[in-house]
């Protein structure tokens, strides 16, 4: 049988026999980012499945989908156990840009905690296309990429006691936050992600509910499918474009490799 090592080196492009330690930690986010798309086609097909290590092969490695936070985050903590690395899923509460506040869905963001020679560091690939592509540091310091910046901060707060801050390449000119977290809100399961996927689905205030949302990195940029509007930045230039139903399947194949019934 095919593992999920095998099947995730597969999907990402990465050498099957290549050995992965922490220093190549992100050549791996780098070629998962440019692989899986952040999308919601499930939930707005009403096709959602319940989590586990099964679902999530048959999803993203066999069915070459991508998926939410809870998807890809899951997968990619799989493939990083099977190599050898302390990791761990917790639970965060994202930053709600646009209301200037913390959204009222909860904690309903995964993320991955990752332990390496006594120190912690946050390791994300569900997070739309505000990935640091690197694992960033519970101890403060700044990790830069082509996608920008990003650290974490130590402070308290009702939504845990770290906050991810970001400051993305050609979008912000000032520190932003992403996603507060309590290190100690681990998930045990997998199947505990099944509560966090059913407010996504049904919470009024949930982003993923109302339209399609498809997006994914590109070696220059990125690109985003929010119900008939595509937006893509190249090289630093935002470009947006109103597309029609037959035009929103051809993209969502053509740019991000997604089959819409």
């Amino acid at each position: 049988m095919t593992t999920i090592n095998e099947m995730f080196r597969n999907r990402i492009g990465f050498p099957p026999d290549e050995p992965i330690n922490f220093d190549h930690l992100d050549k791996v986010l780098e070629k998962t980012a440019l692989a899986l798309p952040f999308e919601n086609v499930r939930v707005m097909n009403d096709s959602i499945t319940d989590i586990s290590e099964e679902s999530l092969k048959e999803k993203i490695l066999e069915s070459n989908e991508g998926g939410l936070c809870y998807d890809l985050n899951s997968i990619l903590y799989l493939f990083l156990s099977n190599n050898g690395f302390n990791v761990t899923l917790i639970r965060g509460v994202v930053y709600n840009q646009t209301q200037q506040k913390w959204s009222d869905t909860g904690r309903t963001h995964a993320a991955i905690l990752l332990y390496k020679k006594g120190r912690r560091y946050i390791v994300d690939t569900g997070f739309g296309s505000n990935l640091p592509l690197k694992p960033v540091p519970l101890s403060g310091e700044t990790v830069s990429s082509r996608n920008g910046e990003f650290r974490i901060e130590k402070e308290a707060s009702n939504h845990g006691n770290y906050c991810l801050y970001m400051k993305r390449k050609h979008k912000d000119e000032e520190w932003k936050k992403g996603y507060a977290f309590d290190p100690a809100d681990t998930v045990t399961n997998l199947s505990d992600l099944n509560e966090m996927q059913r407010i996504i689905v049904s919470h009024p205030a949930s982003g993923f509910n109302k339209q399609l949302l498809i997006t994914k990195l590109t070696h220059n940029g990125s690109a985003t499918l929010a119900g008939n509007l595509l937006t893509t930045w190249a090289d630093g230039k935002m470009k947006k474009e109103e597309v029609d139903e037959n035009r929103v399947k051809e993209l969502a194949k053509d740019v991000f490799g997604l089959n819409l019934l």
